[in-house]
C-alpha cells in the first residue's frame, strides 16, 4: 500500500538573555536547584511581571531570519493548566496574537532543496523541571521557571525522518548564527516535539495526529519518527482504529513509542489575554533596525564561500556550521591565499582537535593568524605538510607562533641542493636491493627509496627537491646499466 508520512515540528528554544522573561532572576543552566527563583517566577500573590525587551528582540530577529511577517501588534495570553513544575498553574504564552507568522526555512536532503513553511514564531516562559528519583518520589527545580522560551511551529510539510532531522539542523544553525540561542539539546535549550500522521495516498485515509514527547536529541527525533511512521502504516494496512489525537513518549531503551495521554485541544487551556501585561506595539523603524543588525545567514554565506573562494559545496557547508568557524576560515583566507588548503586544515586538523578536547573555537590558542603563517611556510617550502602536523599540535597546546616552534625544535626543511644530494647518495648506497628492484623494472621501488630519505632526515627534507634529485640519480643509474 502506498503511504505518505506527514510531519510537523514544534521547537522550543531558550533565548540567550541575562535574566528571565518577566523578572530579574538569572537565566543560567546548571545552577544548584532553586537558587535562581523569586516571587515573580514562582507566581506568588501580589507580584507583577515585566517583559524582557531582549527576549522580544530575539524572537523578532529569528522571525526576520526565517522571512516571517513580524506583527506590529501582539500580546501575551495565559495558558491555564496544572502541572507540578508550573507553580502559577498557568503559563504566560501567546495564542491568537503572536509576534510573527508565515515564514520559511530551506533544507537540503539527498542533494535536493526543499522549503518548509513556518506557521509562527512566538514568545513564552518556560516551566520548571521535575526530577524523578528511583524510589518513585519527585522533586521540583524551579530555576527554569520563567526562562524566555521561543516557540517555532512549522507547517506539516516534512515527509521523512531525514527531512525532519535536516530541518532541525538548519534551524539550530540559524539560531546559533544570529546569536539568539545556544540551541543545545543536551542542555534543554532546544527541545523538539514532532507531530506525525500517515496518509494512504490511494484512499486518502489519514491516521490520527500523534505528538511525540521526551526527545532529547536529533537522533531520538529521527528514530522516534521512523518508528511512529511504521506503526501507523501497519495500523492503516490492518484497518486498526487509532485515536484522533494522541501524545506518545519515546522509549530509547526499547526503541518504541508508548501512549502518554490523549492530546488536549486549545480550548482546554482556557486561553485569555494576560491581564498583567500590556499589548506590544512594534514600530516599523525598530523592526527595520533589528533587520539591519542581522548577520549574513548560513545558506547565503555557504553559497558565497563557494563562489568567492572556489571551494566545494561540502566544504562550505562544514565551514559555515557555526558563525565562529566561518569567521575563522575567512580570516585565515584573508591572510593566506590558498583557500582550499585553509579549508582542509580547518575542517580536519582544527575541528578534529576541538572535538577531541571539547574546547570552543573562541578559546582556541591557534588563531587564524597562526594557521595562515604556518600555511605560508608550507607553501614556501620552509616546512613540509608532515612537519606542519607536528607544528600544529604544538601550536594547539602552547599558542606559540609556527616559526618560533620550528626554530625551537629545528623543524625547518633541508632545502640546500648539495645537502639533499648527499642524503640521496647515502640512501642509494645503503639500499642496493631496492635500487636493484627499481632497475629491474619495479617503479614502485622509487617510493620506497623516498620513504628511506624521509626517514633518514626525520621528514625534514624538502620532498619535492629530494624526489627530483632521486629521480635524476635513478635515471642515471638506469642509463648506466643499459649502456653497460
Amino acid at each position: 500500500m502506498p503511504f505518505e508520512a506527514i510531519i510537523g515540528m514544534e521547537v522550543h528554544a531558550h533565548l540567550q538573555t541575562g535574566s528571565k522573561m518577566f523578572c530579574g532572576c538569572r537565566a543560567v543552566f546548571g545552577a544548584e536547584p532553586n537558587t535562581h527563583c523569586c516571587p515573580v517566577c514562582l507566581g506568588l500573590p501580589g507580584v507583577l511581571p515585566v517583559a524582557n525587551k531582549k527576549a522580544i528582540e530575539g524572537v523578532v530577529e529569528t522571525a526576520l531570519a526565517l522571512s516571517c511577517e513580524v506583527q506590529k501588534h501582539s500580546r501575551f495570553a495565559r495558558k491555564n493548566y496544572y502541572y507540578p513544575d508550573l507553580p502559577k498553574n498557568y503559563q504566560i504564552s501567546q495564542f491568537d496574537e503572536p509576534l510573527s507568522r508565515d515564514g520559511y526555512i530551506e533544507i537540503d536532503v539527498d542533494g535536493a532543496t526543499k522549503r518548509i513553511r513556518i506557521r509562527r514564531v512566538h514568545l513564552e516562559e518556560d516551566t520548571g523541571k521535575s526530577l524523578h528519583a528511583p524510589d518513585g518520589t519527585s522533586l521540583q527545580d524551579y530555576n527554569r521557571c520563567g526562562v524566555p522560551l521561543m516557540e517555532i511551529v512549522s507547517e506539516p510539510e516534512m515527509n521523512s525522518p531525514a527531512e525532519a532531522r535536516a530541518y532541525l539542523l538548519a534551524l539550530q544553525s540559524l539560531l546559533r548564527y544570529i546569536g539568539v540561542s545556544t540551541a543545545s539539546p543536551e542542555q534543554g535549550a532546544m527541545r523538539c516535539e514532532p507531530t506525525v500522521n500517515v496518509r494512504d495516498t490511494e484512499t486518502g485515509e489519514v491516521t490520527g495526529l500523534v505528538e511525540l514527547k521526551n526527545l532529547n536529541s536529533f537522533r531520538a527525533v529521527h528514530d522516534a519518527i521512523a518508528y511512529e511512521i511504521e506503526r501507523q502504516k501497519k495500523a492503516l494496512a490492518e484497518g486498526a482504529e487509532l485515536p484522533a489525537r494522541e501524545t506518545r513518549r519515546w522509549n530509547v531503551e526499547r526503541g518504541m513509542t508508548t501512549t502518554m495521554r490523549h492530546k488536549e485541544s486549545s480550548d482546554e487551556y482556557r486561553y485569555f489575554p494576560e491581564p498583567d501585561l500590556l499589548p506590544m506595539a512594534l514600530s516599523d523603524e525598530w523592526i527595520e533596525e533589528v533587520r539591519r543588525a542581522l548577520p549574513e545567514l548560513p545558506r547565503a554565506r555557504r553559497e558565497r564561500l563557494v563562489e568567492q573562494y572556489g571551494i566545494p559545496e561540502y566544504d562550505a557547508g562544514v565551514l559555515t556550521g557555526t558563525r565562529e568557524m566561518a569567521d575563522y576560515f575567512e580570516e585565515c583566507t584573508r591572510l593566506h591565499a590558498d583557500a582550499k588548503a585553509a579549508a582542509n586544515w580547518v575542517m580536519v586538523d582544527l575541528m578534529g582537535k576541538l572535538n577531541e578536547t571539547g574546547i570552543p573555537i573562541t578559546d582556541c590558542k591557534v588563531t587564524p593568524e597562526h594557521l595562515a603563517k604556518m600555511l605560508d611556510m608550507i607553501a614556501a617550502g620552509t616546512i613540509s605538510g608532515k612537519i606542519g602536523k607536528q607544528v600544529f599540535e604544538d601550536m594547539f597546546e602552547t599558542g606559540k607562533l609556527p616559526d618560533v616552534i620550528c626554530q625551537e625544535r629545528n623543524l625547518t626543511l633541508i632545502s640546500d641542493d648539495e645537502a639533499v644530494r648527499a642524503v640521496v647518495d647515502e640512501v642509494l648506497a645503503d639500499s642496493p636491493n631496492i635500487v636493484a628492484d627499481y632497475l629491474g623494472g619495479k617503479d614502485r621501488a622509487a617510493a620506497a627509496l623516498m620513504g628511506q630519505i624521509m626517514k633518514k632526515t626525520q621528514g625534514k627534507v624538502d620532498p619535492k627537491l629530494a624526489n627530483k634529485i632521486l629521480r635524476e640519480k635513478l635515471a642515471a643509474k638506469r642509463d648506466e646499466a643499459t649502456s653497460g
